[in-house]
């Protein structure tokens, strides 16, 4: 019988950690060996441990966040990353990709689909639900049209608020080059003001609610 896969659960919720831990414990090809609250806590326990997949939420608001946690793990050649979120926005699913994960699956999927997913991206195959999948197929045929992830992140800000200052301060970016990229993200969008982009992009998914 092959060894059961050693899974890193990655989840501010206990409840959540839980939840996940007595559904993988129940199988016998799968077993919960640690768990983090944050993503400097799931790279703690990835130097003490040895893990076959991460299953690594993304909003985490009183630690590292999964995206940063995961280009870390993907930088440092470690295991796989199986992002588990409930947000399926362009602009979370692209940062997730980029920074390395394997897969995407949301928090409502069936049991049998996520156990799935989580021994495919074990292997390093690439595992998506389904709504995510399509996303990323609607992304890379309009190339055109599809925001960057720099565009989806100012957008992203500028659903918090932020003005133009505030925006290339907190991107390290002069407020010319914040001022071009509205003008694309505009374009792209249809619109021309910054409070048409917001709620076209929440419309659209390509960002999330704050």
């Amino acid at each position: 019988m092959a060894e059961a896969l050693r899974i890193l659960l990655v989840d501010d919720h206990p409840v959540v950690r839980r939840g996940l831990r007595a559904m993988f414990d129940d199988r016998p090809d799968m077993t919960v060996v640690a768990e983090a609250a944050d993503g400097q806590a799931a790279l703690e326990a990835l130097a003490g441990t040895t893990v076959d997949i991460v299953l690594m939420d993304l909003q985490m608001p009183t630690g590292m966040d999964g995206v940063t946690a995961t280009r870390r793990i993907s930088a440092d050649g470690g295991p796989p990353v199986l992002v588990l979120t409930t947000y399926d926005s362009d602009a979370d699913i692209l940062a997730a990709v980029e920074a390395g994960a394997t897969g995407y699956m949301l928090k409502d999927a069936p049991p049998g689909q996520l156990c799935q997913a989580v021994q495919l991206a074990a292997k390093g195959q690439t595992a998506l639900a389904p709504g995510v999948a399509a996303r990323l197929l609607g992304h890379l045929r309009r190339p055109q049209q599809a925001l960057s992830p720099r565009e989806m992140e100012i957008l992203q800000l500028l659903a918090q608020g932020l003005s133009n200052r505030a925006l290339s301060k907190a991107l390290f970016i002069s407020e010319a080059t914040v001022k071009t990229h509205l003008v694309h993200i505009y374009d792209k969008l249809g619109v021309d003001n910054r409070t048409a982009a917001i709620t076209t992009a929440l419309q659209r998914g390509i960002i999330r609610p704050q």
